[in-house]
């Protein structure tokens, strides 16, 4: 993947939003809407009204830093970030987001800014919903690099808490200065047929008659939080353009559910310059190898138009011919139309999207293209529960970086010392090997969930207390707990018809030793119970 969408620094806001335009205004006690200050030592409401937290009570570790050039950054929150350094904070490092099951719109703010004086932007990778959604290389582009990056999508949520997830590339520190989440219609975007299982990862959402606007950066609304980004760097610059406004009369049909898209952007249009058959052409960056929803918005904002067949074009969507358009035909003049698309196959990392003239010119409002990324599959949640619960009750090292899913992405490995595999309902832990790792806790009775559970060692560490009896799978064909500080005797429960290897020595276990595990012997097992 890319970096995928670049926004301008702004100027001072002028003035406030109103609460009832922006979902982030209300707080995430009252809607699930959390503003993040990554970095940040305290909360603060911004010029804009809005409310943003420091993140001490989502971050899982790290570092907080500040850009080099704070003068240069308006805002607050792009002044401050938080970066992982691999070494003491372990590959991945999350953010932890309580969220009632829903759609969101997340939005991400990475800047670099030689904060670390070492003139190299970092390479890592990004996660929501244990499914990987952006990519950061080194270099980063310059401006990137020097003024930072926002990059947005939409999400499914079906937890208690989402995660979203950095993981280092190699020794590399990832870095995040702030991140927003609100909530969406659930019907939002065709949601009724992909919302549950895709993500939507913006690559480009532009107005085509207006300047950047959008909550958080200027005082325009939208339900949403969207903003939405001028088209001018997208265009064909070899082609000639004119702007059209509606001329301060009334748009119908925008700002409804369950899209809500903002009336501002149908207020004004682009449409061709020079001769009548020029065209409109954006060019839009792509990955081949995923699917793409393109959305366009248009509305007939010239008066001079009066009646069907007045201004009709064709939309080609990479070289393809997929539709005519005829606005006032759809839903009469000066009312918001909508269309979408779904582009597969591509073959160019750049899309085309070229409305050509049938009769009079084509004109534009605005233009959206998300990337279909499908949900990655997720540790069953009954055994991504026992495992956060062993991670607790063995008091696992941040540096090892047991955070976020599991077993997802299946991009990138699984935590540290963990073996997955795909179960009937999901991704299921087969195998732990913590042995060495300086240990001091205990092993919860919550292991009694990782029914997939093949071989277990926690061998030459401190733990304490006793064997629980959920050491009992029936999957289990080894298990070493040699050379700890065990006690108490050894549950009946050990001992499965699969069990081959059973190394306890080295603790202060006492009693009876259970039939069932002298059997592993008998058939040609190891067992070491000294």
């Amino acid at each position: 993947m890319r970096l995928l969408l670049l926004l301008p620094l702004l100027v001072a806001a002028t003035g406030a939003a109103r609460d009832s335009d922006d979902p982030f205004l209300s707080g995430a006690q009252a809607n699930h809407s959390y503003n993040i200050d990554c970095g940040g030592a305290a909360d603060f409401t911004s010029a804009f009204g809005r409310r943003w937290l420091a993140d001490r009570f989502f971050s899982a570790g790290g570092n907080a830093g500040m850009v080099a050039e704070p003068h240069r950054f308006p805002q607050p929150q792009e002044r401050t970030l938080r970066f992982f350094p691999p070494a003491s904070a372990g590959k991945t490092s999350c953010y932890s987001l309580p969220l009632a099951p829903g759609r969101y719109y997340l939005r991400i703010f990475s800047v670099y800014d030689n904060y670390d004086s070492k003139l190299r932007s970092p390479s890592f990778d990004v996660s929501a919903a244990a499914t990987l959604v952006l990519s950061f290389r080194s270099p980063w582009p310059e401006t990137a690099a020097r003024y930072g990056a926002y990059s947005d999508l939409i999400f499914p949520s079906d937890a208690e808490a989402t995660d979203v997830c950095f993981y280092s590339l190699s020794t590399d520190a990832p870095v995040v200065a702030s991140i927003e989440v609100a909530p969406v219609h659930p019907l939002a975007y065709d949601g009724a047929t992909t919302g549950a299982d895709v993500v939507l990862v913006n690559y480009g959402r532009l107005t085509c008659g207006n300047s950047l606007f959008g909550p958080g950066f200027t005082n325009d609304s939208d339900a949403f939080s969207r903003v939405w980004q001028a088209g001018t760097d997208f265009r064909n610059n070899d082609l000639t353009y004119d702007a059209i406004t509606a001329g301060g009369r009334k748009i119908f049909g925008s700002n409804q559910p369950p899209n809500y898209f903002p009336t501002k952007m149908y207020r004004s249009a682009v449409t061709t310059g020079g001769d009548a058959s020029n065209e409109i052409e954006y060019l839009m960056p792509v990955d081949t190898r995923m699917s793409y929803m393109v959305w366009l918005h248009f509305a007939e904002i010239d008066a001079g138009v009066r009646a069907p067949g007045q201004r009709v074009f064709d939309v080609m969507l990479a070289g393809r011919n997929v539709t005519r358009i005829d606005i006032f035909k759809q839903v009469g003049g000066f009312t918001a139309f909508k269309w979408t698309y779904i582009v597969e196959n591509l073959t160019s990392s750049t899309m085309s999207v070229r409305l050509v003239p049938v009769v009079g010119r084509p004109i534009l409002c605005g233009l959206e293209n998300y990337a279909m990324v499908p949900l990655e599959t997720r540790t069953v949640p009954h055994q991504a529960a026992a495992m956060k619960a062993l991670k607790d009750s063995l008091k696992i090292p941040a540096r090892m970086g047991w955070n976020g899913d599991p077993c997802a992405p299946r991009t990138w490995d699984a935590w540290e010392g963990v073996t997955c595999h795909p179960g009937n309902k999901g991704l299921v832990i087969t195998q732990l090997d913590l042995a060495s790792q300086g240990l001091k806790g205990f092993i919860s009775d919550e292991i009694s969930h990782l029914t997939d559970l093949v071989s277990l060692n926690l061998s030459s560490n401190s733990l304490t207390g006793s064997l629980p009896p959920g050491l009992g799978q029936p999957s289990l064909a080894t298990l070493d707990l040699s050379s700890n500080q065990f006690t108490g005797s050894i549950p009946g429960t050990i001992g499965s018809s699969k069990l081959q290897t059973v190394l306890l020595n080295g603790n202060q276990l006492d009693g009876q030793v259970p039939e069932r595990l002298y059997s592993v012997g008998v058939h040609g097992g190891v067992i070491d119970l000294a």
